[in-house]
């Protein structure tokens, strides 16, 4: 049994040396400035989680991940794990409360709770006239050119010379379940796995948390959801625009079908958009494919060796 069921990814925490530099690209990937003091940054999208992103002053590094727990009870569990911290209150915005863990590859675990929400960003909706409907929409649409909208943030991917190590952790404390496992040569030798939080007959994202085997650990990058197609589009031209290093997009997924975009931040970390997502509940999932099957792209282009490589601390 796992420790406990976290319900979704929360933030990431980063350290950045300008936090200038950090807020523009954030601003110019989509995201919304909460709050700058001197020393800390937090940003948020356009759902209700008071901050989905928060860089510190520092060296460029990954700090820490957080994720939801449902309660206080879930926390004292968690203080039980050998190297726990106590029950934390958090000064940040939104509040709550949090126990933290480090996981095998040395980043900090942040599980919380009782966080206060913000009221959503308004968002217009955009109305399709597809082949099976052609009069969704008796509007004229026109796009002006801007950033993507971000949601939120929806899941991790951390590169590992000890797969099997790292992703019992994550679904021994996390209590993550397997959507699709990827083995190269026999089916046992496993070099990565995807992972979806387990809510039960409710339907979640594909994977929340993907473990890769790469030649040196760390974060191969974090992603965040996007509104539509035409969000991901309008967002890459953007990133374009400004003189931002593209990683790898646009284009369709195998694994997980999400409609992706990849770029790399002014320290080499990969954020990456997404929109339309497979979606499963707890009778779902359960693959096992080839790193033939698994890494290729329905439609765009092929991902690039070093993405697959990728790793920044």
């Amino acid at each position: 049994m796992p420790v406990v069921k976290v319900s979704d990814m929360a933030f990431i925490r980063m350290n950045a040396p300008d936090l200038g530099q950090a807020e523009k690209f954030l601003l110019d990937f989509g995201m919304v400035t909460v709050d700058r003091t001197p020393n800390t940054l937090y940003m948020r999208g356009t759902d209700p989680d008071p901050f989905i992103e928060v860089i510190h002053l520092g060296d460029p590094k990954m700090i820490s991940s957080a994720w939801y727990v449902d309660s206080v009870e879930d926390l004292k569990r968690l203080t039980q794990v050998e190297g726990a911290t106590g029950i934390e209150n958090m000064d940040e915005p939104g509040g709550g409360k949090r126990v933290q863990l480090t996981d095998p590859l040395g980043y900090r675990v942040e599980f919380i709770c009782d966080r206060k929400y913000s009221e959503p960003l308004p968002v217009e909706s955009v109305q399709l006239n597809l082949g099976c409907d052609p009069l969704q929409r008796k509007s004229l649409q026109r796009f002006d050119r801007r950033p993507s909208r971000v949601k939120r943030i929806a899941h991790l991917v951390l590169a590992t010379t000890e797969v099997k190590k790292t992703l019992y952790w994550y679904r021994e404390m996390l209590g993550l379940v397997r959507s699709e496992d990827i083995y190269e040569g026999e089916p046992d030798h496993l070099i990565g796995s995807f992972n979806r939080v387990d809510q039960g007959e409710e339907f979640v994202d594909h994977h929340a948390f993907f473990c890769r085997h790469a030649n040196k650990a760390g974060l191969n990058h974090i992603s965040f959801e996007v509104q539509d197609i035409d969000d991901v589009m309008l967002g890459h031209d953007h990133l374009k625009s400004q003189g931002y290093r593209p990683m790898w997009g646009v284009g369709r997924h195998f694994l997980g079908s999400q409609i992706f975009d990849y770029w790399c931040d002014p320290w080499g970390r990969v954020h990456e958009h997404w929109t339309d997502s497979d979606r499963l509940n707890i009778h779902g999932g359960l693959g096992l494919l080839s790193k033939q099957q698994a890494y290729k792209s329905q439609w765009g282009p092929s991902g690039p060796k070093e993405f697959h490589d990728w790793a920044t601390p």
